[in-house]
């Protein structure tokens, strides 16, 4: 699909990294870039987000391109989305719903469907208000729930019906995989989740750890469904390690609640593996959007390792470092070359024996 891309700069240092980042999510979603627009802003526009100046570039490169989507690469309010469509009689599709786009189509599982249709309807409900002047006429006559009644009202009422209908098979799914753990935990299981910015290797590092087949690719949210491996671990014994979902920065909030029943292995793990990619400039800044979100969802308090990966990229040697606590606290590895792996393998052997020593010392605390 041809898609012009317009992206904004709001005078944020990590502009660059931004706009690289969307093109990639553009590129993800199948659209084939006909144009560029960059839009510099000291702050939004109230009616089109983007001033009058390059609404009229916009519409010029419309008219000549052809493109059949406007992407945008800020979040839009209803009223901004509605007048940018007008303007440019096209559609227009601002970052969370292009997000919430890539969640549709990379979905594989039940369960992730079920939180990717969620976290759509839950993002539509909030633009039923102005985005079709078709939903203000009224319905009336036989079979309608009252003569009164708006297709607007309607439609809303369909959307709140249908999201109660996914919360309560959502919650179906979150006992089940509480069952689940609550069998690994009674099997003295030592559990890891793999967690990372998107595109930072979890997959691969998945597949090279566990001899799993799990898709991995160079492209954002190639992972959205958690995929779960039992396996054996020289100094660990029995283990089990969970890939999850990417993060990424400004995740709509719609999401992070849709997907917490993903991110409840996250939640409940022995062990945080935070996959960085060694490679990006942007390493620092991606760290710190992953630890946003884990202290969102409650994760933050659980053990972890950092694990640098695409050292091969980077220029890095395979090597394990520690803290002044004496506590592995860095693993660079390269999980394509399967470079570095024997020493992650120590690390979480390392990791398994802590938290067996501290599960024993608690357990034979005497009370006073």
């Amino acid at each position: 699909m041809k898609a012009l891309v317009i992206t904004v700069d709001m005078g944020e240092p990590d502009y660059e990294a931004h706009s690289e980042e969307f093109l990639m999510l553009a590129e993800g979603a199948g659209a084939e870039i006909v144009a560029t627009l960059h839009v510099r802003r000291g702050r939004p526009d109230a009616a089109h987000f983007i001033g009058s100046g390059k609404l009229e570039e916009a519409n010029q490169l419309t008219h000549a391109l052809q493109p059949e989507v406007i992407l945008i690469d800020q979040p839009l309010s209803p009223a901004q989305q509605r007048n940018l469509e007008r303007a440019l009689n096209r559609r227009v599709v601002d970052r969370v719903a292009l997000i919430l786009d890539i969640f549709a189509l990379r979905a594989k599982s039940h369960e992730g469907k079920l939180q990717v249709e969620l976290a759509q309807l839950q993002h539509l409900s909030t633009r039923l208000t102005r985005m079709w002047t078709h939903l203000e006429r009224q319905q009336g006559g036989i079979g309608m729930r009252g003569p009164g009644e708006s297709q607007l009202e309607m439609d809303r009422r369909m959307i709140g019906a249908k999201v109660k209908v996914l919360r309560e098979r959502l919650a179906r799914a979150q006992r089940q995989r509480a069952t689940q753990r609550r069998s690994r935990a009674r099997g003295s299981t030592f559990s890891v989740s793999l967690v990372g910015y998107t595109n930072a290797g979890k997959s691969t590092l998945f597949n090279a750890l566990t001899r799993a087949g799990a898709y991995a690719a160079d492209q954002l949210f190639a992972t959205l469904d958690t995929t779960t491996r039992r396996i054996w671990m020289e100094g660990a014994g029995q283990a089990v390690i969970s890939d999850t979902v990417g993060f990424i920065r400004d995740l709509p909030p719609t999401l992070i609640a849709a997907f917490r029943a993903t991110l409840e292995e996250t939640i409940h793990a022995d062990l945080l593996l935070h996959v960085v990619d060694a490679s990006s400039p942007q390493r620092e800044e991606q760290i710190m959007e992953v630890d946003k979100v884990l202290e969102d969802i409650g994760a933050d308090r659980i053990p972890r390792i950092l694990v640098y990966n695409k050292i091969d990229r980077a220029g890095y040697e395979p090597r394990v470092e520690r803290n002044e606590h004496g506590t592995i606290a860095r693993v660079f590895v390269s999980a394509l070359a399967r470079s570095g792996l024997d020493g992650l393998r120590g690390a979480i052997a390392e990791s398994a024996q802590i938290a067996g020593n501290n599960a024993f010392n608690i357990e034979n605390i005497q009370p006073e």
